[in-house]
């Protein structure tokens, strides 16, 4: 029950705010495409907690590793859909011409920012266990769901642009950064709410940088790579 209710703040998060930017501009929003982000978002959810536990954990371990598998089969599954395509969700090892030299200063910054981050809040002695999960599921489940196929159902919800920065962007790259800074600040848990700003902010900020480095390259391999090296950066730290 408690997962079901931690779903509903990022599902009236997206549906509230997106049918508003739908209403707002009705030329250029798609509600069929809105509905199915927030499918997305509950489909990655349900298999994220292995169906909110109902599910026994058959690999063990002290990290998620059977929901974030699960989760990440799934997003190849619905990429491989001929409405959405590996190409145009990004998973693509193919990067636009003269586009990964346009990209070294920004992913530098991305470094540089969990770098900080890493050396501010230390985690304790990593195992072996934490070094091998933070190298591979975070980035690997993540980037192809938020900046990958969750990205592409938004944009063809809401289909008007505003080149900035080299690339073009839309409101479905806002929401895609919203959902993924609720998914790390949001919760339910014995009968109350839990919001962290912080945490937004240090999830909300990244996912911009990462969206950047999608569009502009046309792939989800830089941001996979970073994502897994800012989350094990603390641990190496």
């Amino acid at each position: 029950m408690n997962g079901l209710i931690s779903l509903a703040g990022p599902l009236a998060l997206l549906l509230g705010l997106g049918m508003a930017l739908g209403l707002a501009d009705r030329r250029n929003f798609s509600l069929r495409w809105l509905a199915v982000a927030a499918l997305l978002v509950a489909i990655n959810d349900v298999l994220l907690t292995r169906c909110y536990g109902l599910l026994p954990d058959v690999i063990g371990g002290e990290w998620n590793w059977q929901g974030k598998i699960a989760a990440f089969a799934a997003t190849i599954m619905i990429a491989a859909l001929p409405a959405f395509g590996f190409r145009r969700t990004g998973l693509t090892l193919a990067q636009v011409p003269g586009s990964l030299k346009a990209s070294v200063s920004v992913a530098v910054a991305y470094c540089a920012i969990f770098i900080v981050i890493g050396l501010l809040f230390p985690d304790e002695k990593a195992s072996a266990e934490d070094i091998a999960f933070q190298l591979t599921m975070p980035g690997l489940e993540e980037e192809p769901f938020y900046r990958g196929t969750l990205l592409f159902a938004l944009d063809q919800a809401f289909r008007r642009r505003k080149q900035l920065l080299g690339v073009d962007w839309g409101w479905g790259a806002v929401l895609s950064c919203l959902l993924f800074g609720m998914a790390h600040a949001f919760g339910y848990s014995d009968g109350s709410f839990s919001f962290d700003a912080i945490t937004m902010a240090l999830t909300g900020v990244p996912s911009g940088i990462a969206i950047w480095l999608r569009l502009r390259t046309g792939s989800l391999l830089l941001p996979i790579l970073l994502h897994n090296f800012g989350n094990a950066f603390s641990f190496l730290a």
